[in-house]
């Protein structure tokens, strides 16, 4: 860290930080009330809106957005005449999926190797303690030089649009000179990067029925039509021999120019086992930031304990693609929807329900914010040059809010870097990136400010 005012502030700033994070860790606040109970979302949104108000933000709102969740609003008015940042983070997180794969509780903050543990610590309940944090430093040295306005959003994990309504709704609320995402992560640790691109997502349940009821698989497996086994081959027409997506229409050829990811340490930052090959082809930037990827979320289907000989009458499956910039998420969707009609075997009956969707994004880093916080986080990372690189997952709002401030800058940062294991189990955050991105964010927003004003002359 550099020896500097700002940068002593935000150390000291770092138990206030871990503190608070974990009261926010400690709230199931996944936005999905058939796996969590809706009140661990509310609690968790009015945990966010006393801490904006005890940090002396006015107008502080809990918004009730058309998905039936909530996010929560606050503005911290600035100087006269000074620039408005939006800064944005969200609450909700993934869930723990299995529990007993956690060395430590999901729910519970856990200090471990130098880094803190828990569901929701990087992504995204770090980001607003992110946020925070550089607000407080900087009321202690001169106070906040801008107009900051925070969205803290309540279901971006799933993907079920109630912010960007909302936003589209009442346009003027979110307004703002520039947008500082709080929602990506650096390329490694001590590496600092903003992010480009973000891939689109479309999410869609897959039903296939064959039968009027399940059947004995001795009397009539054979010739009985099996939803299950129809739902696989159709699954498996996604990708090509080499793991490629292949989707009858969808381009998948892209290439990604720009920071390279060699593919020793993404097989070591995925956690690929000795002996198994990557999927796909090309670079692994192309491959995870500049083409489409399908991935099977889930199957409904008889666990194996308690099975029993049975050919299945219904089968149901969770298909996730990522749409790349430059590619629009209804028009992937479409093609994705007649792929799977389309590859239904033995005339299996076929019906897609899209559950959640989100354009991709493409970042204008030629924007002067961007020039101020290359600076800003050259200071806090002791010399290093800001990186630019693409990030493979989806925020759905970034296109939301450029459709609707085409002139704001919109820049993606954040602590979701690959050691911290985002919507796996054992999701952690570096508190030495949390201390560094917090003052780099301090440092942005007076620059940004200063860039502000000499442009008013």
């Amino acid at each position: 860290m550099p020896d500097s005012p700002l940068a002593h502030t935000v150390a000291s700033l770092q138990s206030r930080a871990r503190s608070e994070l974990a009261e926010l860790v400690a709230f199931k606040s996944v936005a999905d009330p058939a796996q969590f109970p809706r009140s661990e979302c509310e609690a968790a949104a009015g945990w966010v809106a006393g801490a904006l108000r005890a940090d002396g933000f006015t107008d502080v709102q809990l918004l009730d957005t058309p998905d039936g969740t909530q996010s929560v609003y606050g503005f911290l008015p600035g100087p006269a005449g000074a620039p408005t940042v939006l800064l944005y983070a969200h609450y909700d997180v993934q869930p723990p999926l299995d529990e007993s794969a956690w060395i430590s509780p999901p729910f519970e903050l856990t200090e471990r190797d130098g880094r803190w543990y828990g569901r929701g610590a990087a992504d995204c309940k770090g980001g607003l303690i992110m946020h925070l944090t550089a607000l407080r430093a900087l009321k202690e040295h001169g106070g906040v030089p801008v107009n900051v306005k925070v969205i803290v959003e309540g279901s971006e994990e799933q993907g079920t649009g109630g912010l960007e309504r909302y936003a589209e709704a009442h346009p003027e609320l979110l307004a703002a000179d520039a947008v500082v995402i709080g929602d990506t992560g650096n390329f490694r640790v001590g590496l600092p990067t903003v992010t480009a691109t973000l891939r689109g997502m479309s999410l869609v349940r897959v039903q296939v029925d064959t039968l009027a009821g399940n059947l004995h698989s001795g009397q009539f497996g054979g010739a009985a039509p099996d939803a299950l086994a129809a739902l696989i081959r159709i699954l498996d027409s996604l990708r090509s021999e080499d793991g490629s997506t292949t989707i009858d229409g969808l381009a998948a050829d892209a290439a990604w120019e720009g920071l390279q990811y060699p593919e020793e340490e993404f097989r070591k930052d995925a956690k690929v086992l000795d002996g198994v090959g990557l999927t796909g082809n090309g670079t692994v930037a192309d491959r995870i930031w500049a083409r489409p990827a399908v991935t099977v979320l889930g199957i409904d289907c008889p666990p194996v304990i308690g099975a029993t000989p049975s050919v299945q009458a219904g089968a149901r499956a969770l298909v996730n693609l990522r749409v790349p910039p430059g590619t629009d998420t209804a028009k992937a969707t479409e093609l994705l929807t007649a792929h799977l009609e389309n590859a239904a075997p033995w005339g299996a009956r076929v019906s897609v329900e899209q559950v959640g969707q989100g354009q991709p994004f493409r970042a204008d880093t030629s924007s002067p914010a961007y020039a101020s916080m290359a600076s800003a986080m050259r200071e806090a990372y002791d010399g290093t040059e800001m990186q630019t690189a693409g990030m493979g997952g989806s925020i759905p709002l970034c296109n939301t809010l450029a459709a609707l401030y085409p002139e704001a800058e919109i820049l993606l940062i954040g602590l979701s870097e690959p050691e911290a294991q985002i919507h796996a189990v054992n999701e952690s955050v570096s508190p030495q990136e949390l201390e560094r991105l917090s003052l780099a964010e301090a440092l942005f927003l007076q620059r940004y400010a200063e860039q502000a004003a000499a442009a008013r002359g």
